[in-house]
């Protein structure tokens, strides 16, 4: 950069409050704690955030940021960060920051920054309150639709030396939220998956594709925001990439996200070719990428069954690449939305082992963040299969649990999807279907292309005496996510012995290893309606050999059916299977 230059660029502005009067009682620990908190947290955030350190004032410094986006970001990731840094410490040894963020003109003389972009940045900083953010109406024209937040108008305040009136704003911060842990590996860029869909290119040199690709685009990011777990970045935003050539590291920058979505949609003759691939930013890797050949018949059933598909895979996809991206950090320092994911991971595991280690991981999320909802509806789902297993000491006590904690997630986040499948959930395992359909079907309202909430259709119309239907809605859910748990196929083979489809249930059941009771005793009623003697005395005797006090009467208890039919043909076919009534 050659000496008094002058470009545009984003400057933030921070200092220590109270700064002299912490010197004043501890001049000695206070510089030692401003320094680590320099070191361990500054730092290393403004790193991520590409921000470069061009001044330090004593208790002061100013930084230059490639965008308004990262800039903000930077500054709530931080602000986050020295809550809980301090939160162990005593009232009087807090450090607590004001930062203040301008988007100006600057002169640059060599490395360092003047002018009135600077001036405003550091007055902004004045005006925002202990832990807090101002920002100047330039930077919340950058930001506004960009990032999760909400400002407050706090109108155009005098500012001291600057001669013209400021519209300035402050940042609303989330401080029931705790940020991770001050020590070890720290998020520092936003706490869920964050993925941005750029506009699908229409390759077709057709004028009237570019309405199809424009639908595909605005479809798939309307259905992705349905995922509460993951940030999604508006359609006004996206769109200003429309008719670019994308350099999609970029773009991630510009809108501080971890995943990008890219498409392309090509006519040829009477088909049309749509390809879609999901990147990780941050490592430059294609994590899927998939291509949907389609009979262009109706244009608009082939982009709602396109969004389904691209919107039914990503989430699954975008799990596994942060799964495995969470894996390389030690628990104790993970965000509260990364402890909830492992803890998803382990319960579909479904054994006693996986089921403790997941019921740690939710109560960890809890601890992070009491207000988090989906972390409390999570711990119900655990704490219930723990007690549908048996894994529990106390059946009773841990029942009371789960109910407590699903009115505890539902209070926090009544229109969180997970929370209303869990309910659903509770309400099948207590054999009240009433309830039980009444939470599916917000649940399935709030989030239709999540595989969870469409399996659990299917098994709820299965309990209902609908399994025919039930069985529709679990291929859906396993042609949603190819990515499923094993138990998809237990859901299956159970619709398909209620539909008297004995032959498909055995392959389903057939499907999962290793074999458990209920499974066995499945096979065992499906051989026996298929005359097979010989298959069904050879499950109904694994059955027995691992619950040796087995009985049908018992086994029938555990089961959901609303129709006396559908209990009279599972108890008909179990004791046809010579298993003890």
């Amino acid at each position: 950069v050659r000496s008094m230059d002058r470009r545009l660029t984003t400057i933030l502005a921070a200092d220590v409050v109270g700064y002299s009067r912490l010197m004043e009682r501890d001049e000695t620990g206070t510089l030692a704690l401003l320094k680590q908190r320099r070191r361990e947290l500054l730092e290393p955030l403004a790193v991520r955030a590409g921000g470069r350190l061009f001044k330090v004032m004593g208790d002061g410094v100013l930084f230059d940021f490639p965008s308004p986006v990262n800039a903000l970001q930077f500054a709530v990731d931080l602000q986050k960060a020295m809550e809980t840094a301090n939160a162990p410490l005593e009232d009087q040894q807090r450090l607590s920051l004001r930062i203040g963020i301008n988007l100006g003109d600057v002169i640059v003389d060599e490395s360092d920054l003047y002018g009135d972009g600077v001036n405003v940045a550091a007055r902004l900083q004045t005006l925002a309150e202990p832990g807090g953010v101002c920002i100047s109406a330039s930077v919340h024209d950058q930001v506004a639709a960009k990032l999760p937040l909400q400002f407050e108008d706090i109108g155009e305040p005098v500012l001291k030396n600057i001669a013209r009136r400021i519209r300035t704003y402050r940042v609303v911060l989330d401080t029931a939220r705790p940020a991770p842990a001050a020590d070890g590996y720290r998020q520092t860029a936003i706490e869920k998956p964050s993925i941005a869909v750029l506009p699908f290119a229409n390759m077709s040199g057709d004028p009237e594709q570019e309405f199809f690709a424009d639908g595909l685009t605005e479809d798939t990011i309307t259905q992705l925001s349905r995922f509460h777990g993951l940030l999604v970045i508006s359609r006004y935003s996206s769109f200003r990439y429309k008719n670019e050539i994308v350099d999609v590291q970029k773009a991630a920058r510009d809108f501080n996200v971890h995943y990008i979505v890219e498409g392309s949609v090509r006519k040829a003759g009477n088909r049309v070719r749509i390809n879609v691939q999901l990147i990780d930013a941050v490592t430059d890797r294609h994590i899927w990428a998939e291509r949907y050949d389609r009979e262009l018949e109706d244009i608009f059933a082939i982009q709602d069954e396109v969004t389904a598909s691209i919107v039914g895979v990503l989430p699954g996809r975008i799990e596994a690449a942060t799964r495995a991206r969470a894996e390389h950090k030690p628990t104790s320092s993970m965000a509260a939305f990364e402890c909830v994911m492992t803890a998803r991971v382990l319960h579909h595991r479904s054994t006693r082992e996986d089921n403790t280690a997941a019921l740690a991981m939710a109560e960890r999320a809890i601890e992070l963040d009491p207000r988090y909802g989906q972390a409390r509806a999570w711990r119900a789902c655990i704490l219930g299969q723990s007690w549908v297993n048996g894994f529990c000491t106390d059946r009773d006590a841990t029942w009371n649990q789960v109910v407590a904690e699903l009115e505890r997630a539902a209070a926090l986040d009544d229109d969180d999807a997970d929370v209303h499948r869990i309910r659903a959930a509770v309400g099948i395992a207590r054999g009240d279907l009433d309830k039980a359909s009444y939470h599916q079907e917000r649940a399935f309202g709030l989030n239709p292309n999540d595989d969870l909430v469409v399996v659990q259709q299917g098994e709820l119309l299965t309990w209902l005496g609908r399994p025919e239907e039930g069985i529709d809605w679990i291929r859906r859910a396993m042609r949603l996510n190819p990515y499923h748990p094993p138990r998809f196929w237990s859901h299956l083979g159970r619709a398909q012995f209620v539909a008297q489809r004995y032959a498909d249930a055995v392959e389903s059941f057939n499907r999962l290893s290793p074999l458990e009771c209920v499974h066995h005793s499945f096979l065992a009623a499906c051989r026996a309606q298929l005359g097979d003697g010989a298959g069904a005395r050879q499950h109904s005797d694994a059955v027995l050999k691992l619950v040796p006090d087995f009985t049908v009467a018992n086994h029938l208890g555990t089961m959901h059916y609303r129709r006396d039919e559908d209990l009279q043909h599972h108890r008909d076919a179990l004791l046809k299977a010579e298993l003890p009534d």
